[in-house]
């Protein structure tokens, strides 16, 4: 109740005064690896993770998965709680329950939206939000149905439509693109289709609204030049000319920086967590715009551990197979900053 009372009051200060300011809006993005429950779902390809399955998931391994996760949001959001925070590989809505009612993140006061996507291990997206700092008006979430028979289902993208202090509206959209397992090659088209289907409805958004403020995040399962993003998607370089009705890619221009990215396979960083947002996000003049137009991966020491098999750090992870070691996730968090300006005659 406090909390409602001091914005509140800092808003008529402001339509009092004609003060203008600005308002840190922390967006995070985690690909928190395999958040199920110990529970079966006779439904879905699960079992790897019940008591006496695969990696024997016990109801203490699962809850300390969530503080952990509590722990990473906590650290990222530094002297406030992230506002928007993007999730993927979530299991299900009561995971979402027990990660913010009933674990330490509770005191975070997290409200939460996710999909129910077709995909067989029965994982999802979703994004957590903040209500005194991001009001929904709209949920809707976009099946990828592939041309090829022989493409297992997927996750869908999760669009939620909402509004910020200022009375800009925001849509943002979380993805999980089709995985890698098979070969880049092998499993491009998947992706493709994945990108062909959000550039129609980010084309819509452009259309519908004359200043569209797009946020899209999520594990792509591409690098930012790969021809899904690159190409279908036409997210660009922030050394590409600045268009309002157009993407860009907050990592792209930082691909050929040694030892950055948020995943690491056989000894290299990849990029594949990312950010991209509308041009309108990026002009100064806007009164929603990201904050030095940058983006950055969260890569503190407790995230990683030694990688003895290659050289340096990697991402440490809950489960190696079957061995449970206590860690994080395979990938690390992305976030970024919205600089939000209240302004009044």
């Amino acid at each position: 109740m406090m909390r409602y009372f001091i914005i509140l009051s800092f808003l008529l200060i402001i339509h009092n005064t004609g003060v203008v300011a600005q308002n840190d809006f922390r967006i995070m993005f985690y690909n928190v690896e395999n958040l199920f429950d110990p529970h079966d779902d006779p439904l879905k390809e699960d079992d790897d993770f019940l008591p006496d399955g695969f990696v024997r998931w016990t109801p203490w391994k699962y809850w300390e998965k969530l503080r952990n996760i509590t722990r990473v949001i906590t650290a990222v959001g530094g002297m406030q709680s992230p506002a928007l925070i993007g999730l993927c590989e979530v299991e299900n809505d009561s995971v979402l329950f027990d990660l913010t009612k009933r674990s330490p993140l509770r005191a975070q006061e997290y409200e939460y939206i996710i999909t129910d996507s077709p995909d067989d291990r029965g994982i999802d997206v979703a994004l957590l939000y903040q209500r005194h700092q991001f009001r929904p008006l709209q949920t809707t979430e976009y099946e990828i149905r592939f041309s090829r028979k022989n493409i297992r289902p997927t996750r869908n993208i999760l669009h939620v439509t909402g509004e910020v202090i200022n009375g800009d509206t925001l849509d943002v959209l979380v993805c999980h693109f089709p995985s890698r397992s098979g070969g880049q090659r092998e499993t491009e088209p998947a992706r493709i289709e994945a990108a062909t289907l959000l550039k129609r409805k980010t084309d819509s958004l452009f259309t519908l609204r004359e200043n569209t403020h797009i946020i899209i995040m999520g594990d792509f399962n591409d690098h930012p030049n790969n021809k899904s993003l690159s190409q279908i998607l036409d997210a660009k370089s922030l050394q590409s000319p600045l268009r309002r009705n157009r993407l860009y890619n907050l990592f792209y221009h930082r691909l050929k920086e040694p030892e950055f990215g948020s995943y690491k396979y056989q000894g290299k960083w990849d990029i594949l967590d990312q950010f991209i947002v509308s041009g309108n996000l990026l002009m100064e003049e806007s009164s929603t715009r990201v904050k030095n137009n940058e983006a950055y991966i969260f890569k503190a020491d407790f995230l990683l551990e030694d990688d003895e098999r290659y050289y340096g750090k990697k991402p440490y992870r809950t489960n190696v197979g079957p061995r449970y070691i206590g860690g994080f996730s395979d990938h690390l968090p992305v976030y970024m900053d919205l600089n939000l300006t209240l302004e009044h005659p």
